[in-house]
């Protein structure tokens, strides 16, 4: 069985034991045993009699199911936040009108195990209302990765040459002058940027690039 294997961060490709044309639609399984469609882009390397291909996964992102996972939960758990506020105004009614508990009358336990079951409804609440407020925010950093681009989408090699011009550019601006540098590390962080970027326009060529490239 075809499966995903870790090229660098954020990319996987597929590993197989047989050769396909570019294009192709093939399916690999996760480590979980979830079998998913891919379609196949570009031989990156051969090894051992196995192919490595970079990959478009045809289902939907992984980022955008985490988001709709984490939405479903908070929206759970605000209901369940709800139904335990509704629930503490048991009794509403007796207890606005401030009557004391009265010890040693055969209400008072009565009035005491209400009090207690409210209180302990409202904890519920507010406890589930938290829990939903922190997966709406652990919905909300999903929707943001889905909209990163990486170098596991093919429109990443456009992104990151623009990028590395852009950083070229400014490098070079710093280097003769034409641009002030900021502080004494400017030139430094500049470069870095270049060799990073250049980094990853090569993989993102090896990836995605129009031609079929090999990698011994």
């Amino acid at each position: 069985m075809n499966k995903f294997k870790k090229y660098c961060p954020n990319v996987w490709v597929a590993e197989c034991k047989e050769e396909y044309e570019k294009g192709e639609i093939i399916e690999l399984e996760t480590k979980y045993g979830k079998e998913v469609e891919c379609e196949v882009y570009n031989l990156i390397a051969q090894k051992d009699d196995k192919y490595y291909y970079s990959i478009v996964r045809l289902d939907e992102p992984y980022a955008l199911r985490k988001a709709e996972k984490y939405r479903n939960s908070a929206a759970n758990r605000t209901a369940k936040s709800e139904q335990y506020l509704e629930a503490s105004n048991e009794g509403r009614e007796f207890l606005s009108l401030g009557e004391p508990i009265k010890v040693g009358h055969h209400s008072e336990k009565r009035h005491r195990a209400l009090i207690e079951r409210n209180w302990n409804r409202m904890g519920k609440s507010v406890e589930f209302a938290e829990k939903a407020q922190e997966a709406e925010h652990k919905a909300e950093y999903w929707e943001n990765k889905s909209e990163e681009l990486t170098l596991a989408m093919p429109e990443s090699l456009k992104y990151f040459e623009d990028q590395l011009e852009k950083a070229v550019a400014y490098h070079q601006g710093l280097k003769n002058g034409t641009i002030e540098r900021a502080h004494s590390y400017s030139l430094t962080y500049a470069k870095k940027d270049v060799n990073e970027l250049t980094k990853k326009v090569e993989i993102a060529k090896l990836l995605w690039g129009s031609e079929n490239n090999e990698r011994d």
